[in-house]
């Protein structure tokens, strides 16, 4: 399992992942989620992957081979996010129908994948792309994307970002939501990888990877346990005269 987040803002992009793969009594793999690709030097292309590693890597295998043969369509023809986001959908959906056509009955091959970057002067987007090859993308209510293990990252994410939250502290929010994911699922682990995209640049050029024991990591984990802690402690309290017997019992 895996965890990605990619936060399409007013000023740029944040993009987020951990890097295990397979988690066990002693069993951990570690591989990066985060590829950059070498493309024309008018667009900047990001792929984020979760799910099987086998297709994540024949998948971002083909691209780069039809970049280096220019083929008809590749990330350097596309000219807008939305078009090289179908064609990823389309070369994933390829390779899992491979292992499926091989006969692999027990394996499942899907795989799920985040695009995100700018092309030419085009707005700077994010595409989630589906197992079966289908996308969405963000919107000024929802302004990020999540694949992977979502679930325990996501509260955080909805408290804290809005369209026009600055980049820095959007990429504090996805550091923290990372953190509670790691928490509370061993599946997901460190290192950390954060890319910053700042709009307009085509330069991906603030870009930080934390271990497990990085001292900032470390710090903000810390902080954000000890201020929810205090939080907690100044909850209001509910009271007994407030209750009632509860209904049907006697």
């Amino acid at each position: 399992m895996t965890y990605c987040i990619a936060v399409s803002l007013k000023d740029g992009l944040v993009l987020t992942s951990d890097s295990r793969t397979n988690a066990g009594i002693d069993n951990v793999s570690i591989h990066g989620k985060m590829h950059a690709f070498c493309t024309a030097s008018d667009r900047k292309i990001v792929l984020l992957s979760a799910g099987n590693l086998a297709t994540t890597q024949a998948v971002i295998d083909q691209l780069k081979r039809d970049m280096k043969e220019e083929s008809e369509i590749n990330l350097d023809t596309v000219n807008y996010l939305s078009e090289a986001a179908e064609y990823l959908g389309r070369v994933s959906v390829e390779k899992q129908r491979r292992h499926v056509d091989a006969g692999q009955s027990s394996f499942n091959p899907s795989a799920t994948f985040i695009l995100a970057g700018q092309i030419g002067q085009e707005p700077h987007r994010a595409y989630l792309i589906y197992p079966e090859g289908n996308c969405i993308t963000t919107s000024r209510q929802t302004p990020y994307l999540q694949i992977g293990e979502n679930k325990y990252g996501k509260p955080v994410l909805d408290r804290f970002l809005k369209i026009d939250t600055s980049l820095h502290e959007a990429g504090r929010c996805c550091l923290i939501s990372m953190d509670s994911t790691m928490r509370s699922n061993a599946s997901v682990g460190a290192p950390v990888e954060l890319l910053i995209y700042h709009r307009d640049t085509l330069m991906l050029d603030e870009y930080y990877c934390f271990q497990e024991d990085n001292e900032y990591l470390s710090k903000i984990r810390k902080m954000w346990h000890e201020k929810l802690k205090e939080a907690f402690a100044t909850l209001p309290q509910f009271s007994k005269e407030d209750s009632r017997p509860l209904p049907g019992c006697i």
